[in-house]
């Protein structure tokens, strides 16, 4: 019944209208015969509690975000900020949940297949085959947990091993959430290669374009005490830029300073660096598609004291959690690397090969193409089979699980048509004295159109007497929703794509059109309007 407003921006004089006009129509007092009277009753019922909800600010606040289930959860805090109305809602009964992030890089030696020697390479495993082999890995994971609403308790740990030799490490630390202006963390670790490790972290916005954080760490170890100390300054240039200066002091000091244009379509960077024992100067562009894979291309260049090196790469969804990304970096002296890596929820698995010590054509080539390949046959043959089945899984569990919800929905549809019967009567009678606008045929649901242009009624109802019950003064304006809510509407095919079609009449001629679900529609059109001359 919260649909039958249809246009959930709505002002409160839209709703007032469209409230007193759904009640008009299903008023009890209007039908006589015993069992529509009982069908008006009971939608009449609903209409006026849609509008209770939909005519408070705060339950329509929680309805638009969380949907009916929202309304039966008991405990809500809504918070309105005055100068812009945005409710903040915050259910008691809910309880912080758990955050958890890990990194798990796995370091690949290929050399072997480009750089193999040919006379004094002596092969031990007797394959003949190049050796490649994995000479370093790391694991790290953190749990993240709320313990009130300022105060969170971080627990991280890792494992890592390198050429035969491997060791671990674990830190706590505690953030409190001093202000709305900044927090601060206390961290404590311990780890077989390092000894204790004190650090303190500081966040503080200076102004509502500035903030700063600072990074202090005292390592315990058998050569002493090693502090650290980095500060960086952040302010935003413009609406999509950031610009950064940071001060590190310690085992590696150095000076930095970048700046960062994120926009909707791109991401750049520009950074300089002075310190030792490494200086550079950094660009790199990501070109972000607007496609449903969220497609983004990379290229970046950077050169110091330790070389040049160029890197170019792309990452693209492959599922609704999964993120595939390649890059290859070719620099002097580092040689050719293939770099991928797999985002999966809050996981990150990370695999660097290395290729050549050289700058080989072949290996570059290789890096480039290689990935290429592999990607599009496993996209074609693995992943884009594996998504339309998961698809389609999830389409059949939701019609099963509001099996009951759509008849029931069909149930009242078809007792808000036989309520119109009358109301509709008398509209077209009005209509067809002025010459106005008649529905001559109306469809809602999944049309399929075949190659000699006609529709194909595919999972569809007729529509007909709903819509000219809507039409006022020969308009009819659909806003731009779903019209599955609209009286005497439902959704003959849940999870898929629908589409209206209407045709019509107006000073006698006869119009036609298709609209999408949730596109907004206006009738009469002259562009609606069917040739007929030849």
């Amino acid at each position: 019944g919260m649909c039958w407003f249809c246009n959930f921006n709505a002002s409160s004089e839209e709703l007032k209208a469209a409230y007193r006009r759904l009640c008009m129509l299903y008023h009890p007092d209007k039908h006589r015969d015993p069992e529509l009277k009982s069908q008006a009753e009971r939608l009449f019922n609903l209409v006026h509690q849609a509008y209770e909800v939909l005519s408070d600010p705060q339950t329509r606040a929680i309805y638009d975000i969380y949907g009916k289930r929202g309304l039966e959860m008991e405990g809500w805090e809504v918070r309105t900020h005055a100068s812009d109305r945005v409710f903040r809602l915050q259910s008691r009964s809910q309880r912080p949940r758990l955050g958890t992030h890990g990194c798990c890089p796995v370091g690949i030696d290929a050399t072997d297949l480009f750089d193999r020697y040919e006379e004094e390479y002596e092969d031990v495993s007797g394959s003949g085959f190049p050796q490649i082999e994995i000479n370093k890995m790391h694991i790290s994971q953190s749990i993240e947990a709320p313990l009130t609403a300022t105060d969170t308790a971080i627990l991280s740990g890792s494992l890592s091993t390198q050429n035969g030799n491997g060791g671990g490490s674990i830190n706590f630390a505690l953030r409190r959430v001093t202000s709305a202006k900044g927090w601060g963390e206390l961290e404590f670790g311990a780890g077989d290669l390092q000894g204790p490790l004190f650090g303190l972290k500081l966040f503080r916005n200076l102004t509502p374009r500035c903030f700063v954080t600072t990074n202090c760490a005292l390592q315990f170890s058998s050569r002493g005490i090693r502090p650290g100390l980095t500060t960086v300054l952040a302010r935003n240039l413009d609406k999509n830029t950031v610009g950064y200066l940071q001060w590190r002091w310690g085992i590696q000091s150095a000076m930095n300073t970048s700046v960062v244009r994120d926009t909707k379509t791109s991401h750049f960077t520009v950074a300089l660096q002075l310190g030792i024992p490494h200086s550079f100067a950094l660009i790199s562009y990501q070109h972000k598609f607007q496609d449903d894979d969220q497609t983004r291309v990379k290229v970046s260049l950077k050169a110091g004291f330790f070389g040049t090196v160029v890197e170019y790469g792309a990452e693209r969804k492959i599922s609704r959690h999964s993120v595939l990304g390649a890059a290859v970096s070719v620099g002097a002296p580092q040689g050719v690397s293939l770099k991928v890596k797999l985002n999966r929820a809050s996981q990150t698995y990370f695999f660097p090969i290395h290729l050549t010590d050289q700058l080989l054509p072949s290996a570059v080539f290789y890096a480039t193409v290689g990935p290429l390949v592999v990607y599009f046959a496993l996209h074609r043959l693995v992943i884009k089979p594996y998504l339309r089945a998961q698809k389609e899984k999830e389409l059949e569990k939701q019609r099963e699980s509001t099996a009951t919800d759509i008849l029931q929905k069909k149930q009242e549809a078809e007792a808000a048509v036989r309520l119109m019967q009358e109301s509709v009567r008398r509209i077209i009678e009005a209509e067809e004295s002025r010459m106005g606008l008649i529905i001559v045929n109306a469809w809602y649901g999944k049309l399929v159109n075949d190659r000699s242009k006609k529709s194909e009624k595919v999972k569809v109802i007729d529509v007909t007497v709903p819509l000219q019950c809507l039409v006022k003064d020969s308009k009819l304006i659909l806003t731009e929703a779903s019209k599955a809510g609209l009286p005497g509407f439902y959704d003959p095919c849940v999870g898929e794509e629908k589409n209206l079609k209407v045709l019509y009449q107006f000073r006698g001629v006869l119009h036609q059109v298709m609209a999408l679900d949730g596109e907004a529609l206006r009738i009469p059109k002259q562009s609606h309007r069917i040739d007929t001359d030849g």
